[in-house]
């Protein structure tokens, strides 16, 4: 038991020193103050308290001191809780620097809080960047479709990348001046002959506006000849014309045959009535006999006649000979 006390005193102080030690950083502490970062234990005892990581502080702050940059650990720490990279800000400011490029502690802090790569931006700046587009289609007055690919050269511009357009934005006003360009040429032969006229003329558009980058230069780097969007217009137009004359014939066609059957309905309802007319007559008859207008015998007369013309027509029917037969006298 005498043992055990010593043992346990021991056990606690140890413990007790390992939680000193875990919470206040004695040894990024000693590191700063050698590296010549002025920074008290109580603030790393603070940047504990507020959940931050001493570390990514500390760290950053002596990268920038050994690189003869005068920044305040209040700031630092103060872009970190609004969500911010300070080690990637501490490095753009220091490639800025060695690049002899302007650049602020709040601007580059605003650069990477609205979502940019700063460090990436101050490379870009340095070393121009090149972005290709995609393959553009064109037609010409002509109506011959070319296709072309451009390269395009920026440079980030550090005063508009808060708020500057990015690629996408390049890409499109591009490709705009291209198709703009190629569609106002009399024929696409201009096109393969003179590529340049379309990075000359995209190039004084100014696409650059309102964008975070400038643009250094624009290359076509491929120009093809596509279809003949003119003569398949052409095409679509006569196809499309013969369907509208089809259809308008079809029209005519279904009038006329109603027009036909309208007709023969006429006729037939002539034909009816010519019926009734005839079923008329022996009505007629009859009432003249009643009246005393018609004789027996001039029914028996007009009989006799009706007979012989029937006679007459039929032996005429029998026995005609057509003419130019060879039983017709001359």
């Amino acid at each position: 038991m005498q043992f055990l006390g010593p043992v346990l005193l021991l056990g606690i102080i140890l413990v007790f020193v390992s939680l000193f030690f875990s919470f206040i950083p004695v040894g990024l502490w000693i590191t700063a103050i050698f590296s010549g970062v002025k920074v008290s234990i109580l603030t790393l005892v603070g940047m504990r308290l507020r959940r931050v990581a001493p570390i990514k502080i500390v760290n950053p702050m002596i990268k920038a001191t050994k690189a003869g940059l005068s920044l305040g650990i209040d700031k630092l720490e103060a872009h970190h809780l609004a969500g911010g990279d300070v080690d990637s800000v501490v490095n753009a400011l220091i490639a800025a620097q060695r690049a002899n490029i302007k650049l602020e502690f709040e601007q580059a802090a605003a650069i990477d809080l609205a979502g940019r790569d700063v460090l990436e931006a101050v490379q870009v700046s340095v070393n121009p960047k090149v972005i290709e587009t995609p393959k553009i289609a064109a037609v010409s007055k002509s109506g011959i479709e070319v296709i072309a690919r451009a390269r395009v050269t920026v440079r980030a511009n550090i005063g508009r990348l808060v708020g500057g357009a990015g690629e996408e934005t390049i890409i499109a006003r591009v490709g705009e001046g291209i198709v703009t360009t190629v569609g106002s040429a009399e024929s696409h032969k201009q096109v393969l002959e003179n590529p340049d006229m379309i990075s000359k003329t995209v190039l004084e558009k100014g696409l650059d506006a309102g964008t975070a980058f400038e643009i250094l230069s624009i290359d076509i780097a491929d120009v093809d000849v596509g279809r003949n969007i003119g003569a398949q217009l052409q095409a679509d137009q006569a196809e499309a014309d013969k369907k509208i004359a089809q259809a308008k014939a079809e029209e005519r066609r279904a009038m006329a045959i109603a027009r036909e059957q309208e007709m023969k309905a006429k006729v037939e309802e002539m034909r009816a009535k010519v019926v009734e007319a005839e079923a008329q007559v022996p009505i007629a008859i009859a009432e003249a006999f009643r009246q005393g207008n018609l004789g027996i015998m001039d029914y028996y007369k007009m009989k006799n006649v009706m007979a012989d013309t029937d006679m007459r027509e039929s032996i005429s029917g029998a026995t005609g000979v057509k003419k130019g037969s060879p039983g017709e006298k001359k």
